[in-house]
């Protein structure tokens, strides 16, 4: 009976207008009409179980719209970022969709579906460097921080912005809708570590109004129809451990990934279990 309820949930977001839907959200979102930016703040931060005693300001009445409250910074000490040189950081609040190694150049989805390092990074020359490597897909829901941290320092290299559809990336439509994440639009940042290629994958989703990145803005929403790559190599962007990279303008989901030999996961953290940006989420 799930899975029926799963396929028929997953159909309907076949016919769906992602974009259209998304930019009303997006309209919704960034509101400032105070009642009813209130109203918002108050009913999805109870609806989702939102703790809003971590906030750095928990007053509602200090953000100017609901997106500023939905991409709220933090407490100090609300999250602690693991000081061993070697651990590898979580980059964000959510839970593990999967996690492990890929085969060749296959990700695991899935059980029964995977997808491939050419589709997602839109056959990025990075792909050679990571078959055999190691991933991790993170789902966040809307009552977890929206902010998205860096795993280990990195300099960043180039930037790809690949436009698609905005299935939900929730867990019943990743069991159900083939190449989920290499058919949503996403937001691809390549990053040269001292262990190598780092590569996070900010995937889009329906009703997720626009993504960003620290270093360009909004990325998302564009009117761009085409893959949009832009070298960052010659410029000076360096970030450390831990440092903000990018957030969503609601929940979605985040791929980390690197090459072979370059971290060992964690036994104990698996599908379904719930992290947090900034523990250990392997060892370098």
């Amino acid at each position: 009976m799930k899975t029926a309820l799963e396929r028929i949930l997953a159909g309907f977001q076949y016919i769906l207008p992602h974009h259209f839907l998304s930019r009303i959200v997006y309209a919704l979102m960034r509101c400032e009409a105070k009642w009813l930016k209130n109203l918002l703040i108050r009913t999805i931060s109870r609806l989702a179980g939102i703790n809003v005693d971590e906030a750095l300001s928990p007053d509602m009445h200090d953000y100017a719209s609901f997106n500023a409250w939905f991409t709220r910074a933090l407490k100090p000490g609300a999250r602690t970022f693991d000081q061993d040189p070697q651990a590898f950081l979580c980059p964000c609040d959510g839970r593990i969709s999967e996690t492990g190694a890929l085969q060749a150049n296959s990700i695991l989805q899935a059980k029964g579906k995977d997808y491939t390092l050419q589709d997602l990074l839109a056959s990025d020359p990075v792909c050679t460097q990571l078959e055999d490597g190691w991933f991790s897909t993170i789902y966040l829901s809307p009552r977890d921080y929206h902010r998205i941290h860096m795993p280990i320092t990195g300099h960043l290299q180039r930037m790809i912005h690949v436009p698609g559809r905005l299935f939900s990336v929730a867990p019943y439509t990743a069991r159900q809708v083939p190449r989920l994440f290499a058919r949503n639009e996403r937001v691809i940042s390549i990053f040269t570590t001292a262990a190598g290629p780092l590569v996070m994958v900010l995937v889009g989703a329906m009703l997720v109004s626009s993504t960003e990145t620290i270093w360009a803005g909004e990325v998302t929403p564009s009117k761009n129809k085409d893959i949009t790559t832009t070298d960052y190599s010659g410029q000076d962007i360096s970030l450390a451990k831990g440092e903000e990279m990018g957030r969503f303008n609601m929940g979605s989901t985040v791929i980390v990934l690197v090459p072979p030999d370059t971290v060992e996961g964690l036994a104990e953290l698996g599908a379904g279990d719930a992290v947090k940006v900034g523990q250990r989420l392997a060892n370098l």
